[in-house]
């Protein structure tokens, strides 16, 4: 096999591959061979074939053979040999000639044929410790974690029922049914449907509307929905709903103690406290990772400059553009919207591309040199994490789809990669820890805290879905 390269520009690489006729030809005659003692036709004793007519009758179906087992071999082997690392799968080019293709199947021409690819740059590592990050940290007061004990316990409230009307804090039991220009629709109905007023579960003016009725009481109340709300055949929709009420049912008195704690599976009060403060410290905590991960990422993108192979950036940004385009589609807005063009845009997504290849490029880099893996079971717990998202008669299928998609499941693995490198980072470079107010954390930057996008601009605002009820905003 005689190995040419006809390109070398950048990161962009040709190569040319010939392989003789000759070479071609010994491969075939091995195929027979083997084939020789294996096959069976009628008038000939097992082993007694002769080659000859072997390939008289597979010759031709042989040679694909070889051609294909030459094609998905030789990408790797000249990488290797040459000390390479293809950015993507390289692209094979071969004759179309189709008087060509027949001269090689019958022996009579050498096989020729090209590979195009990008190489990874060479990724110098630079000493880590020169890197100073401020984390912010935020020290969560008691009031805060008694106020969330406060929700939890309310949120566990008993309920007696009253005569009389209803009430601000008062929770209705009713029967509903929506319509739209008189007629019925999708989702609008519902039996036993329990609303706590002032809850802000339902739709807007929906609970205000419940204020003084009571047990027994039908009435019909009307409604706009809001125009950004999810279901967007009613977004912006005037509707009636016909009531029927229940019960009406004031809430007990709200007490935070063992018993309340035992109710929720927990030992005491105490035990409550510890619980809602660890799951409040979580959620800070997390902030806490975003902001000082995005700092990291900033000063790896400033330390670390080189070309990005095209193509990953191709396919990056096509990622990334899709997303865009699907946001703007669904809010109804348009760049003009956003205050910007599609060029524009178009530029500034590109280079979030570039950011994003280049900055997975070097964490790659450093997880390899330091001997970050990801095991087995942490992929499994990742991946079925990810599938119990889905409702549960779809979960086998989305498990098998995994299964039998390498490359979904790299999707799955490369995060948890990206995590445990940014972990090994975290431990080597220099870490200030800067305690500030709840406010000062929680404040949004114009960019996403994650991919520290270097663009000016926001991204396209997506419009939230005002959720009918809570139960369907939590899911």
């Amino acid at each position: 096999m005689q190995v040419t390269e006809t390109l070398n520009s950048g990161l962009k690489r040709e190569i040319k591959v010939t392989v003789p006729a000759k070479d071609m030809e010994a491969k075939l005659v091995k195929r027979l061979t083997d084939a020789k003692d294996k096959v069976r036709i009628n008038g000939f004793r097992p082993g007694k074939v002769p080659v000859q007519h072997l390939r008289k009758v597979y010759g031709r179906s042989f040679m694909a053979e070889v051609v294909n087992e030459i094609l998905s071999d030789s990408a790797r082997e000249i990488l290797s040999d040459r000390g390479e690392k293809a950015a993507m799968q390289p692209e094979i080019a071969m004759t179309e000639d189709e008087k060509e293709a027949e001269k090689v199947l019958e022996g009579n021409a050498d096989f020729e044929f090209s590979l195009a690819y990008e190489v990874l740059p060479p990724i110098e590592l630079k000493d880590f410790s020169s890197i100073k990050l401020t984390r912010l940290v935020y020290d969560v007061p008691d009031d805060e974690v008694e106020k969330q004990v406060e929700v939890v316990a309310d949120s566990a409230r008993s309920y007696e029922p009253k005569k009389g009307k209803a009430e601000a804090g008062d929770k209705v039991k009713l029967d509903y049914l929506g319509k739209i220009d008189g007629e019925a629709f999708d989702g609008g109905a519902a039996e036993d449907a329990e609303i706590v007023i002032g809850s802000n579960q339902f739709i807007p003016g929906f609970e205000d509307q419940l204020v003084g009725v009571k047990a027994d009481d039908e009435t019909t109340i009307e409604v706009t929905f809001p125009e950004q709300y999810a279901a967007e055949h009613l977004a912006g929709r005037k509707a009636t709903f016909d009531l029927k009420v229940k019960e009406v049912s004031k809430p007990g008195k709200l007490e935070i103690n063992d018993e309340l704690a035992k109710s929720l599976g927990l030992e005491s009060a105490n035990k409550l406290r510890e619980a809602v403060r660890g799951q409040i410290e979580s959620q800070y905590g997390t902030l806490t990772r975003q902001k000082a991960k995005r700092q990291l990422l900033d000063a790896l993108d400033e330390a670390y400059k080189f070309d990005t192979p095209e193509k990953l950036v191709e396919a990056e940004f096509g990622n990334i553009w899709s997303q865009v385009m699907q946001d703007l589609d669904r809010a109804g807005r348009t760049f003009a919207d956003e205050d910007t063009t599609e060029e524009e845009a178009r530029e500034e997504y590109r280079r979030l591309a570039e950011r994003r290849v280049r900055l997975g490029l070097v964490l790659a880099e450093i997880g390899e040199k330091a001997g970050v893996t990801v095991s087995d079971d942490e992929l499994q717990r990742a991946l079925f994490e990810s599938i119990r998202r889905y409702p549960a008669n779809q979960q086998q299928q989305v498990y098998e789809y995994y299964r039998e998609n390498p490359q979904a499941l790299s999707g799955v693995r490369a995060p948890l990669f990206e995590e445990k490198v940014v972990d090994h980072l975290m431990a080597e470079v220099n870490v200030t820890d800067k305690k500030v107010s709840r406010e000062e954390l929680i404040a949004e930057d114009d960019e996403d805290v994650a991919e520290a996008a270097p663009a000016k601009k926001k991204a396209p605002a997506k419009k939230k879905a005002a959720p009918k009820k809570k139960a369907e905003a939590e899911e």
